[in-house]
Formats: structure tokens, sequence, C-alpha cells
């Protein structure tokens, strides 16, 4: 037997997409109108699987929508669809109410696609990158099960948890680069500007001249006659390395760094543990089998090393070893969070387990985000008044020593 989605009106007047199982598409027709309903389409899935849909490839893959626009529109389409609004009188309506261009043309693929017979997941898949995969692997779970407005719910907790934390991110490296930035603009103005014309009360001094004083003087010398070829450089140097570091390789290799760094490695693998584990309890929420889930979930894990780590559950799980098993030969997951999810899977609540590694983690997350924050603005603070006392003392050194061995000979 095959797999067919099907639209079609309830005898109570609504139009759901439901997935049916039938040797044909007529046969899936004619068993549904004796059922009461109206059956308006019946497609067969275009490719099996729930990873096979959600792979993407449609035209609409030009880049995905806005965070903050994807999550109202989605709050939006959940409360609609529990008002009992039809789906495509749904998308009509939030096409037409979006203020993100990008989204309002998404949705008019979307909506066409619909007209066109297309179910809801279908539609969303067609528009390639668009959408995370784990929301179009949720939305044709919430369709098979019949409970899509549910479905749409636990995605809305999901994704305003997944905002929520990057905004924390933001906001606690906020500061920290301010001075970072600051330092540097700082030191590049003392060197630049204030030492060079201090350096004109030293001409008198010969080399007599703290070292201290020499070193800073040579240094400020050697930038202000080298901006002209030296500026270009590092602007090439530096442009060159951020596009380096979007190439695959780059991305790899700064990721491996990343992991390395104290406090910052262990805040990425609870972040990561946290993300990983809510997106596979949402997809597990709507019914999806543990290989498609970890699949979905694995690809939304942002730091490359770790995702190549995690590469190796899936062949593990399909030879038939248990979901834990298969984790701990990944080997990056927390060893707490480990024991929880055997816990889980041993005991058949392995959703629900995973939520409460999500919860954790989450909680442990922000506890190393204000660690990290609290150890970096100090350091970089002590770092500017290191370097404002360094050149303040190679300015003045010179001055105090001439004033305590009295006037200066020539």
């Amino acid at each position: 037997m095959a797999e067919f989605t099907v639209r079609l009106g309830t005898p109570a007047g609504e139009i759901v997409t439901r997935t049916v199982e039938a040797l044909a598409a007529n046969e899936a027709r004619t068993r549904l109108e004796r059922e009461g309903f109206k059956v308006f389409a019946v497609t067969a899935p275009k490719a099996e699987g729930v990873a096979s849909l959600t792979r993407g490839g449609g035209a609409g893959g030009r880049g995905r929508v806005k965070a903050n626009d994807f999550l109202l529109f989605n709050q939006q389409l959940a409360a609609l669809l529990r008002a009992g609004i039809p789906i495509l009188q749904a998308i009509t309506m939030l096409r037409r109410r979006a203020t993100s261009p990008r989204l309002r043309a998404v949705l008019e693929n979307v909506e066409e696609a619909i007209r066109g017979g297309a179910a809801l997941s279908q539609a969303f898949a067609a528009q390639g990158a668009t959408f995370p995969r784990i929301y179009t692997a949720s939305i044709l779970a919430g369709e098979r099960s019949g409970a899509l407005d549910e479905v749409l719910s636990r995605y809305v907790n999901y994704m305003r948890r997944s905002v929520g934390l990057r905004r924390k991110i933001r906001g606690a490296l906020a500061y920290p680069t301010f001075l970072l930035f600051a330092c540097l603009a700082m030191v590049i103005f003392l060197t630049t500007f204030v030492v060079p014309r201090m350096s004109e009360l030293f001409v008198g001094f010969g080399n007599n001249l703290p070292t201290i004083t020499r070193i800073v003087l040579a240094l400020s010398n050697w930038m202000t006659g080298n901006v002209f070829w030296f500026a270009p450089l590092l602007i090439i140097v530096v442009a060159g390395s951020f596009l380096w570091s979007r190439t695959p390789p780059g991305r790899l290799m700064i990721d491996r760094f990343m992991l390395r760094l104290p406090l910052v490695g262990r805040l990425l693998v609870q972040m990561t543990t946290a993300q990983a584990s809510r997106s596979m309890a949402t997809l597990l929420a709507g019914g999806i089998t543990i290989v498609e889930s970890w699949e979905i979930a694995a690809e939304s894990i942002t730091n490359l090393e770790l995702r190549r780590r995690s590469s190796a559950v899936l062949p593990l799980i399909r030879e038939g070893r248990s979901f834990t098993e298969s984790l701990e030969d990944a080997n990056w997951m927390p060893a707490l969070a480990m024991d929880m999810i055997g816990i889980g899977e041993r005991s058949g609540s392995l959703r629900e387990m995973l939520d409460e590694v999500a919860t954790f983690y989450d909680a442990e997350s922000e506890v190393k985000l204000e660690q990290l924050t609290t150890t970096l603005e100090p350091a970089i603070l002590v770092f500017m008044g290191g370097v404002v006392v360094l050149i303040l003392l190679a300015i003045y050194l010179p001055i105090i020593q001439s004033i305590s061995n009295g006037p200066m000979t020539h």
C-alpha cells in the first residue's frame, strides 16, 4: 500500500489535509467519500519519508525569512487554524497582512501550490531552503496526525526559545564587543595622532630615551609612515579572512578552534545539546521516527565539527543499535545529557526526557554565558588600561627623567 496526501472537506465544513494508505488514488477517494468526506485532491508524495520531502530544492530557496517575521507568521497561522479557518484562507489572510516583502513573496508561491492541490507541507518544502527542514517535517507530521494546529503551537514554542536565546547571546556579547573596538580605536588614535606630536619634545634626548619610549615611538613612526599601504593591506586581510571563514573548510577550522577555547567550548557544547534535543523532541512529538528526527535535528547544529561527529549516529541506529549508544559514539554530548537520554529511551519517554535535557542545558547555557561575559569585560578593561598606561609611560617617563636629572645640556 502507498501513502496519499488528501485535501478534503469534513462534514463540519472544515477543509483539512490528511495522509491515508490505499492501493491507488481512486480507492482512497472512494473510501473517504463513502465515509462522508468531500475530496478535493488526492496526491502521492513525490518522495518517500519525511527527510526526502523536506530536503528542499525549489525555486524559492533564495534565503530564509527573518526569524522574527517567521515567528509572528507561525503564531498567527496557529491561531487561525485553532479558530477553524481553512488553510488556504489562512495563508491568503497572512499573505495580505505580511509586512516582510520576502515573506509575502514566499506565501504567494505557497498559496499557488495549495490552490493547485498540493498539501501545505509540500507547498512549504517546494520553497527550498527558505524554511528549515524541522519546520516542513513538523507540518507533515501535523497533516498525518490531523492535529496541525497543535504541531504548529509546539513549533512556535520551539522558535520562541531559539529566538530568545539568540537575543540573549547578542545582548551579552554587545558590550564586550564595543569595548574591544573602543580599545582598538584608542590605540590607533594614540599611536598615530598623540605620540607623533609628543615625539618633537624628545628630539634633544638622543639615545637617552627609555626603552619603552623608543619602542612606542618606533611603532608610531612605522604606522604613520606606512599607513597608505598598511591600511589597504589590513582591509584585504580582514575581508579575505571573513570570506575564508564562510567556506566549509574555513568554518570547520574555526568551529574546531572555538571548541578548544576555555569557557567558550563548553558553552557551545551546552547550547548545541539544548538545540538538538529540543529540535528532536519537537519532531518526535509530531510522530516522526527517531531516525528521521535525528537526521533533521542534526542539520540544526551550527557548529560544523559537532555536526560532523553527529553524522556517525544515523548509520549506527540503522544497524540496530540504540539511540543512546549511537550518541555515545558521536562523543560530544555531556555525560549528564547522555544519562538522561538513556533513561528516557529505556523507559519509553524519550521525547519528554529530551525536553528536560533542552530545558536544563538552556539554563546551564545562560549561566555559562554570564560567566563568559563577566570574564571578558574586566579582561578587556584591564587590557585597555594597560595599553593606556604603557603609552602614557612612554610619553611622560623621559620628561620625568629630565626633570629629576636637572636641565639638559646640549
